[in-house]
């Protein structure tokens, strides 16, 4: 009690001293707040004024306390800029733990560098960045920022809670705009764990919310946007790069993006459109004419980020990427669907999120809400899906980067949102087949054929790509359970056509069993080992989730030394749970040879909290038994 009054009495001292701000000192930051946090936001203010259908202004006002060295990754500096989005006004000032100021920071303080991504060609995108390295902890980084744009299509969401290890203060988050426009909104993951404050007018909304505390990251949560609150929205009236539009539903947005974005891309020069109808030749089935058209598109051209004003949204015209054989998602998805028009193969321009982790166009809110453009071909009752950016992926494969999510799909008469293809867990398969000897001396001599389908396939058909060396590499990561580990031969095999993918290996390793007085104790499953537990959770707040099911199969025969007989062999055991089953067998075919069946499946699901503990413990059975020994002695 002395000590904390003989603080509070010193900061005052301190700060009364330099007449400095006691509300950015460390010290009077709440304890709560400290918990589990390596950066308290202690205001994080944003106001939009959105006067008309062109015309948007942005303040943000960002106050940081940054408690270590770690917390140092959860301060941006930065303001981005192009020709349509100018910042009016930029600076930070720094204060030390007792809320002295250290140094202010001005416009010509900051760096104007490019955020291109190293492989742009054309990009006029810009950022404003401080760089700055603090000389000691905690410090308070006060950073605003003002920006005009005419561009009112994109209005930032407001996102209370940051990231992990970050607390929040206070956040209020204000749009201001004509009413005309009609502002649209999605309030996502609102729940009464979170205090909001909602406060709302014809002309304006506002959310705000108090001491937020720090959240840890859980093992196999769901991507964070799916478990922390937040509200995005649209205009029903917007501007996109100078042209202004409107969309109460998808099918009216729809309509308009074909009209005035896609309108007049798609223009072909004669002799590229005489010499794919020529390559068609006389094949009449739709599906095979677009694999004909697609093959070309791949070896024709390659993938680059393009991104100059409304190269973010409009493509790039068909026309050009012929000449110049790259363009980005756009404009090879545009240059492929140009190219199948003109043999007679109906597609469409499809919008969604691509990342590995699922994200979703939220369908009960018509806005822009995408970041990649693949191709969609009806057929049948359904659709065939390219990824034209990629110069190897096959005919109507997709895989985990753009796969079971929401897809908004453009044509001439209007939108609709579309799934894409969900891979069951049966349809991710991986199929393995081996066997091995156990020499006199303890050493592992073996032959693997592995065959992968689904989303197994995606993981692993470029193996067939990398160098010799990179590949030995990958395998000794594999089979990291086998010691002293030679890859002697690789065989692969990419199957496009049927999208399966086959590995035939030769390995070897030397001192693979454990020699004891004569006997020698080895895992019987070689070759098909997953040892993976997730980490332990005293309590546990957040559910958890697999976001892909798979299947993996395998059946390995073991020969065992001449002269050797078996002294302990594991019994096998069969696990049925809601998250997956599993089942290895191990079977003596005669006196010196042995075979070991495994097969686990893994269910796609998002689970309570509550059963965690329940698929940690599955999990940890799974690899006990994968790592199953054998004792085997002199007969």
């Amino acid at each position: 009690m002395k000590v904390g009054i003989f603080s509070i009495f010193f900061l005052f001292l301190y700060i009364t001293a330099g007449a400095q701000k006691l509300e950015y000192a460390s010290l009077i930051i709440p304890d709560s707040l400290k918990q589990n946090a390596n950066a308290v936001v202690r205001l994080h203010e944003v106001t939009i004024n959105i006067p008309s259908q062109n015309e948007m202004k942005v303040k943000t006002k960002v106050v940081t306390t940054v408690l270590n060295e770690l917390g140092l990754n959860s301060l941006d500096l930065s303001e981005y800029h192009d020709k349509n989005r100018k910042i009016t006004k930029i600076e930070a000032i720094v204060f030390d733990g007792f809320g002295k100021e250290l140094k202010s920071y001005k416009r010509k303080d900051f760096k104007d560098v490019s955020v291109a991504d190293g492989i742009s060609i054309f990009n006029d995108n810009r950022a404003l960045h401080l760089d700055y390295t603090p000389v000691s902890y905690p410090f308070t980084m006060v950073f605003e920022t003002e920006v005009e744009t005419s561009n009112t299509a994109f209005i930032q969401p407001w996102v209370p809670i940051e990231s992990y290890l970050k607390s929040v203060e206070k956040t209020v988050f204000t749009i201001v705009f004509k009413p005309e426009l009609i502002l649209k909104r999605k309030e996502v993951n609102f729940s009464n764990r979170y205090a909001i404050e909602v406060k709302e007018t014809p002309g304006s909304i506002s959310y705000s919310a108090k001491n937020l505390t720090a959240k840890k990251h859980e093992e196999l949560s769901p991507d964070f946007e799916y478990l922390f609150p937040k509200v995005i929205f649209g205009l029903t009236n917007f501007s996109l790069e100078g042209v202004n539009g409107s969309a109460n539903s998808w099918n009216e947005m729809g309509k308009w993006f074909y009209d005035q974005i896609l309108n007049g891309t798609s223009d072909l020069p004669t002799e590229t459109k005489e010499m794919i109808k020529k390559l068609v030749g006389n094949e009449s089935d739709p599906l095979k004419k677009a694999a004909i058209v697609y093959k070309f598109v791949q070896e024709k051209t390659r993938y680059v980020s393009i991104q100059e004003g409304i190269g973010g949204w409009k493509p790039m015209p068909a026309k050009d990427v012929d000449k110049l054989g790259y363009g980005d998602c756009k404009a090879l998805t545009n240059y492929t669907k140009a190219l199948l028009d003109e043999v007679g193969v109906k597609s469409y321009y499809a919008r969604l999120y691509g990342d590995t982790n699922k994200r979703e166009i939220y369908t009960d809110l018509v806005s822009f809400q995408s970041n990649h453009v693949i191709l969609s071909i009806p057929y049948k009752s359904d659709y065939v899906w390219l990824e034209c950016t990629s110069q190897v992926q096959p005919f109507g494969f997709q895989g985990d980067f753009t796969d079971d999510r929401n897809a908004f799909i453009i044509k001439p008469d209007g939108g609709e949102i579309v799934k894409t293809k969900t891979f069951t867990e049966t349809d991710n398969n991986r199929m393995l087949k081996g066997s091995y000897n156990l020499t006199a001396e303890g050493h592992l001599k073996g032959k693997v054929s592995i065959v992968s389908k689904g989303l197994q396939y995606d993981a692993n058909f470029n193996k067939i790509r990398k160098s010799k060396e990179d590949q030995i590499k990958v395998y000794k990561e594999e089979f990291d359970n086998i010691n002293n580990l030679t890859v002697k031969k690789i065989s692969l095999n990419d199957n496009a056509q049927a999208v399966e993918f086959k590995e035939e290996l030769e390995l070897e390793a030397e001192g693979y069993a454990q020699n004891t007085g004569g006997k020698f104790m080895f895992a019987l499953n070689a070759f098909d080992q997953n040892g993976y537990v997730p980490k332990k959770h005293k309590t546990r707040e957040f559910p958890f989730q697999i976001q892909r099911g798979y299947t993996d199969e395998s059946e390995v025969e073991i020969v065992i030394p001449e002269g050797y007989a078996i002294e302990a062999k594991p019994d096998g055991i069969q696990l049925d749970t809601e998250f997956g089953n599993y089942k290895i067998e191990f079977k003596v075919l005669s006196p010196n040879k042995i075979l070991c069946s495994r097969k686990l499946v893994i269910k796609k699901g998002t689970y309570d909290k509550t059963k965690y503990e329940s698929y940690r413990k599955f999990r940890e059975t799974l690899a006990k038994n994968d790592n199953s020994k054998i004792i085997i002695a002199k007969a």
